[in-house]
């Protein structure tokens, strides 16, 4: 899709060089066909990713509630600024629908993430780029892909810049909807001015929101991204019709500009990490060197006296008891490892339903213990480590040594495995049909001929009611 060539620019003696203009460059006209081969094929791996954990957190009460009201406080009759939320159906502002979806995806913990962010992208910009294609029949796979890496792109170094320069810990909500802004600028065709305002805009409503309030007390809230990505859809239509915010502090203060240098040289969507349990990514080093330990030596739970996790500083705040909600229980450590010892696995059915009420996780939960290791939390966010040591019934000591977790590019999963994780949580909600054909549909995207319609077909209708009665009601 051609993208427009707007008719003025910034003047001034910085403009050739201010992270604004270069960020402008970027992001509405840079081609697809530009962009590096390896950058679109793992964008098409996180989208897929993104979109299984929307698939299977449809049926959760926090998915039904966001749908519900974006229905009731965020409809649209005008058909360009409207959308259907995705595996609903119904109609809603564009806005409203990438709020009900990013609040859906955000409640299931099973998304991906960017490690120095200290939070998540794809929960908001994928969210955006479906509800933003409702009104382009013809947008090409190309640039969808290429649309949804501009929003990482952005929404990744503005949460560096914002993490770098306030104290506060604030949510992802309250950066990653200058992506969401930057990736509709760019499918709406906004000029220089406009897409400035709307980042502007972004920012400046964002929810400040404070993250450890949400560990402290877990609830449907979460990380704030269904807020991100309605105020970042809402700032570029503000923007496209005159609105001002301008400037961004965290894209255009001189401090932070050294993290806007290596803009389109280093890609930050080649650096996500996939989570391989739906679990707050602070708990992955615990759970993985547990799960070492226990696949080393052929641990049954009945051999396990004693589990000690050391790891770093917020790691340590989770959520420390027997969870009674899907929203404790996926922002907790020893929850987490207690239920991987005893089941093997982490799956939808141990964070919700009965499995928050299994009295065996219960048992084994008593023998965890969780202390803070300043040699882990000093590597923190760059790093999640953990190491673990168990102790047996017949006297042993086993130690894990020092683990990172799974997923980043410190150890990523393979592509195979991306795509298992897909359909384990996709299959139960749609069937095997349809999430296979979703599945060919997202990795075909980057082909010459594709257009993203050939996906968003399979995207809008909600699940058969005969797979939704399937599933627990959360």
């Amino acid at each position: 899709m051609p993208l427009a060539v707007p008719s003025h620019r910034r003047e001034g003696p910085d403009a050739s060089t201010s992270v604004a203009v270069r960020l402008a460059d970027f992001v509405l006209r840079r081609p697809a066909a530009v962009f590096p081969v390896p950058v679109l094929e793992q964008a098409r791996y996180l989208l897929l990713d993104t979109l299984g954990i929307a698939i299977a957190a449809g049926p959760m009460e926090a998915g039904r509630i966001a749908r519900d009201t974006a229905t009731l406080l965020y409809g649209s009759a005008d058909p360009l600024h409207s959308a259907r939320m995705l595996f609903d159906g119904r109609r809603a502002s564009m806005a409203g629908a990438a709020y009900a979806t990013a609040t859906q995806i955000d409640n299931l913990d099973g998304h991906d993430g960017y490690s120095p962010t200290k939070g998540h992208i794809g929960v908001a910009v994928v969210p955006a780029l479906a509800a933003l294609a409702e009104a382009l029949p013809d947008l090409s796979g190309a640039e969808a892909l290429a649309s949804l890496v501009v929003g990482y792109e952005v929404a990744g170094r503005a949460g560096i810049a914002l993490h770098a320069t306030v104290s506060d810990y604030h949510t992802s909500g309250a950066w990653n909807a200058l992506g969401v802004a930057a990736l509709a600028a760019r499918l709406r065709r906004l000029s220089d001015e406009q897409f400035r305002e709307a980042l502007g805009i972004a920012e400046y409503h964002g929810p400040r929101s404070q993250m450890m309030r949400e560990i402290a007390t877990p609830t449907m809230l979460h990380d704030g991204s269904g807020i991100g990505a309605l105020i970042g859809l809402s700032a570029a239509v503000l923007a496209e019709r005159g609105f001002t915010g301008a400037p961004a502090i965290t894209v255009e203060e001189p401090e932070v500009a050294d993290h806007w240098q290596d803009l389109g040289a280093f890609w930050q969507v080649l650096h996500q990490y996939v989570k391989p349990y739906p679990i707050c990514r602070w708990a992955h080093a615990a759970i993985d060197a547990t799960r070492g330990l226990v696949l080393a030596h052929h641990l049954a739970p009945s051999e396990i006296s004693l589990v000690e996790v050391n790891s770093f500083h917020y790691a340590a705040t989770l959520f420390d008891g027997m969870p009674d909600t899907t929203s404790k229980a996926q922002y907790s450590l020893r929850f987490a490892v207690a239920t991987f010892i005893m089941h093997g696995r982490i799956g939808l059915e141990h964070i919700s339903g009965s499995g928050l009420e299994d009295a065996a996780v219960a048992d084994m939960l008593s023998r965890v213990r969780v202390v803070e290791s300043e040699r882990h939390s000093v590597r923190f966010p760059a790093g999640r480590w953990a190491d673990v040591t168990i102790s047996t019934t017949d006297g042993r000591v086993l130690a894990s040594g020092d683990v990172h977790a799974r997923g980043g590019p410190e150890a990523p999963l393979i592509p195979a495995e991306i795509e298992a994780k897909y359909m384990e949580f996709a299959t139960p909600v749609l069937g095997q049909g349809r999430a296979m054909a979703i599945r060919d549909a997202v990795l075909s995207l980057a082909d010459p001929d594709s257009r993203f319609s050939d996906l968003s077909v399979l995207l809008y209708d909600p699940p058969l009611v005969s797979m939704i009665l399937q599933r627990p009601a959360w």
